[in-house]
């Protein structure tokens, strides 16, 4: 590894108080600096150049902390949208091209599937779930990739859990793949067990990945939304866990009751249960989400 990367960061974070925010940030543009040194080496660079070319398109520090100095020129504190201006960050070409083939390949998949499961597609059932899970991990890549990626208002995420981001749409989108294709009879009843595993192993996931997220605001973002009501989620981590709780509860719930409806009254019955699901999630959500907590308390 390129040792240059590490005095050069120290250097210029030299002076600046390191509180836990500003720590994220050091390590968030280590990782990148990593990334853009090696592209300057493969270009021909020396390490040392290369880190130093790096160091020096990263600027000054302070303005990535939010700490510009007076005569630094500005946008108004209140005037957002110049401030979002003034930080725009331009997409890589490399990102908008992996987005556009796995949008395709997600439309593609999901065409094929579609028209295979229908009987339009003279295919036998192992192609259609093949098609489906080109769809579901096309989906994923394409969330995974988007996270972590740098916007005007957001650090990048990092790429563990952006992974983890991706592998719980896939499993989303891979179960509810499943439970069309039980519900257009091109699979047995029984496979409905998987589209379960996989929504709930997703809404597992997410409701963990949500419940453990930092904050990723860049500084001018947080600077610009000081005086807006804090999400409760970000203010009480425990009660976006308590949230994903009651989802995995209410999805497991209603999956055994579509199970119920197939075997019992038919296939038809079952969207019905599964937009009841939804709607409790989505009422508990907003309960959970702008209740004060004295209401919450009340409830319990």
């Amino acid at each position: 590894m390129n040792t240059d990367i590490h005095r050069l960061l120290d250097e210029a974070f030299a002076g600046v108080e390191m509180t836990p925010d500003a720590q994220d940030l050091k390590e968030e543009v280590r990782a990148n600096l990593v990334s853009r040194t090696a592209e300057l080496e493969a270009s021909g660079r020396t390490p040392s150049d290369a880190a130093r070319i790096a160091v020096a398109e990263l600027g000054d520090v302070r303005e990535l902390l939010g700490e510009i100095p007076d005569a630094a020129p500005r946008a108004p504190a209140g005037d957002y949208a110049a401030q979002l201006q003034r930080h725009h960050v331009r997409p890589r070409v490399g990102f908008v091209v992996r987005a556009v083939v796995w949008s395709l390949a997600a439309v593609v998949g999901i065409a094929l599937g579609v028209l295979g499961a229908t009987g339009v597609l003279p295919v036998v059932v192992g192609p259609v779930i093949g098609f489906f899970g080109m769809a579901a991990t096309a989906l994923g890549l394409l969330v995974g990739d988007s996270l972590h990626q740098e916007t005007s208002t957001n650090h990048p995420m990092p790429e563990n859990r952006a992974g983890g981001f991706a592998g719980a749409t896939f499993l989303a989108a891979y179960g509810l793949f499943f439970g069309f294709l039980v519900a257009v009879g091109a699979l047995p009843i029984w496979c409905i067990v998987f589209a379960a595993l996989g929504v709930i192993a997703a809404i597992v996931l997410f409701a963990f990945l949500g419940a453990s997220q930092t904050n990723r605001h860049k500084a001018w973002v947080r600077q610009a939304r000081a005086h807006e009501p804090v999400n409760r989620f970000e203010r009480e981590p425990e009660t976006a866990a308590r949230f994903g709780i009651y989802s995995a509860v209410i999805w497991l719930v209603t999956f055994a009751v579509i199970a119920v409806l197939i075997f019992t009254v038919g296939w038809w019955w079952a969207p019905l249960a599964f937009a009841g699901g939804f709607a409790v999630m989505m009422l508990v959500l907003a309960r959970m989400l702008f209740a004060t907590e004295k209401q919450d308390r009340t409830a319990r």
